[in-house]
């Protein structure tokens, strides 16, 4: 690793952070992918796939990826991101849509 990669890396309180945040950073770059890179048929399946994932969380780990991104959010400085880190939760089926 050079010092320029250690210097750009951040530093995170918990794997389950770093996870979260490699996660988030995945599937920003399959929503904003163009279809010239990427199939649209296989981002939607990879974005599903996620989805049906966090589905399978217990409640407990749910809340914990949810203060996660809500964390990872007001810490974004790109307002696109940030609307995205917000939007999470919902839309990848974390919390129960309003009845």
């Amino acid at each position: 690793m050079t010092r320029w990669e250690t210097a750009l890396m951040p530093v995170y309180s918990s794997l389950t952070h770093a996870l979260a945040a490699a996660l988030v950073d995945v599937l920003w770059f399959i929503e904003g992918s163009e279809d010239e890179q990427m199939d649209p048929d296989d981002a939607v399946k990879v974005l599903e796939g996620v989805a049906h994932l966090v589905s399978q969380l217990s409640g407990d780990q749910r809340s914990e990826l949810i203060g996660l991104l809500e964390t990872m959010a007001e810490a974004e400085s790109d307002p696109a991101r940030r609307e995205f880190l917000e939007g999470f939760p919902e839309g990848f089926g974390l919390v129960d849509e309003a009845v």
